[in-house]
């Protein structure tokens, strides 16, 4: 088991009084503990005859072709990295691509709505459909792997530059949104990379640089079971293909090398058949990582593997059983996904450079437009709207300001940002600071898509507030004024309404350096001062605080659209004129200040006796976001879940009751499968209750379950629905609570417990609007 966190600490303290800089990180051994060998896959479930397959084929390779399986080769292409076919045996190779909000560095694609989007959706059909729909452009461009989706960072620190590839800081929100975009990304054909794991955290000292070494997640064992794995065990029980390992340490372990977490957590308790995949550049060692339960690396075998690993194998420092394990899952998720058989030629729709002469393919669809607009209008939450100031009511004249509602104002292959999700960045958002860039908190050249970063994707086109408001403009003969760049614009009095258009930028590679803004906020209480329907509109790639403005009496409308993508413009301007009802949730809270996130508003720096080697301590335990905000009562601006309509809704009628015949023994007994113990997922006890439209439009409201476990968090969501319901009208909303769901990690036992006890049952709106209340007893 994992040594107790109190335990970890109390030895870097004897660190603190014994000496000064700490050079060598044998003062950090035995920190994370040792779990050898690395297990064999077993073909378990699913995965039987794929393994049969891969067995039977590597079975006839010579140790260099299994090796050449474990590395990545240089080529000329766009794929972010690639496995070499082994032609004699029909093995076609493999391409793995840039991410999991849509392919990268290439033509002819589509900006998906980002992943915190997907998260202020709540809605789990729309997750699948885009994860079906990116896999379809995935696959005819010869990608084998999509590397995504993104479930760590889970959102620890609320700066952390990627916090918007993924889709929530609530584990189980998150969760069932990755279960259902690694289903719907293979049943295409695609191979999911489930990544970063795990407790990549930050950005800050994600890679060792110079002497330093990367940043090190200091985790307990129940901390990393209820908070950081569960994610990963809803995307393995999808049977996700591979998992992508991380930069940073765990309990000073490097990710890649860390048999804790790679040959315990993941491929024995958690049952994973797939391979793991390094993160580009995180393989810091070649036995150790072998042993450890990596299985490829990325994005070149060299300097660790490769012929090394050969030689490893042939002076017994490797047994050659790991490098048949490591090709047989590799090789088993190629046959799995159905690879072997009529998929495109490898990277096939990925030119290495597309100025230079390449085969056009297509890869976007017409099938898929509804799906990407849903994508953005859902990626939209309403968190203020003072008399009904939205929907617009036939305006005559609209001013409109902020540089997030333009267009930015270039993209062609090669130029600034083009394949990282930084066109939106002005030079000024750049300011050198000797060898290192200082970032602004926001990217002034136009309008935010997505975030940046390998995670960014590729607009076929872009539709920006000013497109949407230009085109509504002439269909109802409105007029319209706007200026994109002055912080104290001049505005008409006449003016129905005042938008303000902004963002908040994150990218990875950097942490944000601020939750607002100054710029921004100036802009809009400028215009405010003028406009007595004055709303505002953020492209926010993570948390932005809004309590420099929001009480304003001209502030009548706050919109947090996230990162829509392509559809951006279109999508706002539908729910403005009322065309939708908006229906997004925050994926997360929103506090009044910066300082109501104490310690993990920032990411950890190297500092005193670590300067050389950063310890980040998860001393918090699993009380982040609204779970720490309950346990310390402070009442935030907007909390987890919340999200208004232009209608309004009733529940009653909460039913609870436990499934007959139920097995709730303290422990699950039955046999590891893909996802863990095979009766952790056994329904235990059922809820309902009825949600009742009370308002004069149609709309869909997300009905949200939290439970009390004992000894835990106040409320924990373990259960969302989100039906469509017509005026006047009511739906029964249901959900089903599994031994998982209302389970402990028991560090003793080293299993998940089931305590007997009353826990408290809550169904609403949002984490902190649940008018139905109710128990079960265990």
């Amino acid at each position: 088991m994992f040594p107790s966190f109190l335990h970890v600490l109390a030895g870097l303290a004897a660190c603190t009084a014994a000496q000064s800089v700490i050079t060598d990180d044998v003062e950090f051994y035995d920190q994370s503990p040792p779990v050898y060998p690395s297990p064999n896959g077993t073909g378990v479930g699913g995965w039987a005859e794929s393994y049969a397959k891969a067995q039977a084929l590597v079975a006839q390779m010579t140790l260099e072709e299994k090796v050449n399986l474990t590395g990545g080769i240089e080529a000329d292409s766009s794929c972010s990295g690639i496995i070499p076919a082994i032609e004699r045996l029909n093995f076609t190779g493999l391409c793995l691509s840039d991410a999991g909000n849509g392919v990268r560095t290439t033509n002819f694609a589509s900006s998906w709505a980002s992943g915190i989007s997907v998260g202020a959706s709540w809605n789990r059909d729309l997750a699948y459909k885009r994860a079906v729909g990116m896999a379809g452009e995935f696959r005819a461009k010869g990608v084998h792997i999509a590397l995504g989706p993104v479930v760590g960072p889970l959102g620890r620190i609320a700066s952390s530059g990627r916090n918007w590839e993924g889709f929530s800081n609530d584990p189980y929100l998150c969760g069932a949104l990755a279960y259902d975009t690694v289903t719907g990304i293979q049943s295409v054909g695609v191979q999911t990379s489930t990544k970063h794991f795990i407790a990549n955290e930050q950005e800050t000292n994600r890679n060792p640089e110079d002497n330093v070494t990367a940043v090190s997640s200091n985790i307990d064992d129940k901390t990393i079971h209820e908070l950081y794995l569960w994610p990963f065990q809803d995307a393995v029980k999808a049977g996700t293909a591979n998992i992508m390992c991380s930069y940073n340490r765990v309990n000073n372990s490097y990710g890649c090398s860390n048999s804790k977490t790679q040959n315990g957590l993941l491929k024995t308790e958690l049952g994973f058949q797939g391979f793991v995949v390094s993160d580009w550049g995180a393989q810091h060692a070649g036995v150790a990582t072998a042993l450890a339960g990596l299985d490829m690396v990325m994005p070149s075998a060299s300097p660790y593997w490769s012929s090394n690993l050969t030689e490893a194998v042939n002076n017994g420092s490797v047994p050659e059983s790991r490098i048949d394990d490591m090709a047989t899952r590799i090789v088993a998720a190629w046959y799995k996904l159905g690879q072997d058989q009529g998929f495109p030629a490898l990277g096939v729709g990925m030119p290495g450079d597309l100025a230079g002469s390449h085969q056009r393919v297509i890869a976007k669809s017409p099938g898929n437009k509804d799906i990407l607009l849903q994508g953005a209008v859902e990626s939209h939450v309403l968190l203020k709207n003072t008399n009904n100031a939205l929907p617009l009511k036939s305006p005559k004249l609209i001013s409109l300001f902020g540089y997030s509602a333009k267009s930015f104002d270039g993209y062609t292959p090669g130029a600034g940002g083009w394949n990282g999700g930084q066109e939106s960045l002005a030079p000024a958002d750049l300011i050198p600071n000797g060898d290192d860039v200082t970032h602004t908190q926001i990217a002034a050249n136009g309008t935010l898509i997505s975030g940046g970063g390998s995670g960014a994707n590729m607009p076929a086109y872009v539709s920006s507030p000013a497109d949407g408001l230009s085109q509504r403009a002439y269909e109802d003969d409105t007029n319209l004024w706007w200026d994109f760049h002055s912080g104290n614009p001049e505005v008409d009095q006449s003016s129905d309404a005042c938008i303000v258009v902004g963002n908040a930028f994150a990218s990875e590679g950097w942490d944000r350096v601020g939750l607002h803004d100054d710029f921004t906020d100036a802009l809009i209480t400028n215009v405010a001062s003028q406009c007595n329907n004055t709303i505002v509109v953020f492209h926010n790639a993570g948390v932005r605080l809004v309590d420099q403005f929001i009480d304003h009496p001209n502030v009548t409308a706050l919109i947090f659209a996230h990162l829509p993508g392509q559809d951006s413009g279109r999508a706002l301007t539908s729910i403005l004129y009322g065309d939708v009802n908006p229906s997004g949730k925050l994926p997360y809270s929103v506090p009044r200040n910066e300082s109501d996130y104490g310690p993990l508003q920032n990411a950890t720096e190297p500092d005193g006796i670590y300067a050389l080697f950063p310890q980040s301590d998860f001393s918090e335990g699993v009380y982040i976001d609204y779970r720490a905000f309950d346990a310390k009562n402070i009442t935030p601006r907007y909390e987890f879940g919340f999200g208004l309509s232009y209608t309004t809704f009733g529940f009653s009628e909460l039913h609870v009751e436990a499934v007959e015949g139920a097995d709730t023994a303290p422990y699950p007994s039955k046999p590891i499968v893909e996802g863990g113990h095979e009766d952790l997922w056994d329904n235990l006890f059922r809820v309902s209750a009825a949600l009742t439209n009370t308002g004069a439009v149609a709309g869909a409201e997300v009905a949200q379950l939290y439970v009390g476990i004992p000894n835990g968090p106040a409320r924990q969501l373990r259960g969302f629905a989100k039906p469509v319901i017509q005026p006047g009208e009511s739906a029964v909303v249901e959900f089903e609570l599994t031994r998982r769901d209302l389970s402990t990690w028991d560090v003793v036992a080293q299993n998940w417990l089931l305590q007997e006890g009353e826990y408290g049952i809550f169904v609403g709106s949002s984490s902190r609007d649940l008018p139905l209340t109710g128990s079960l007893t265990v």
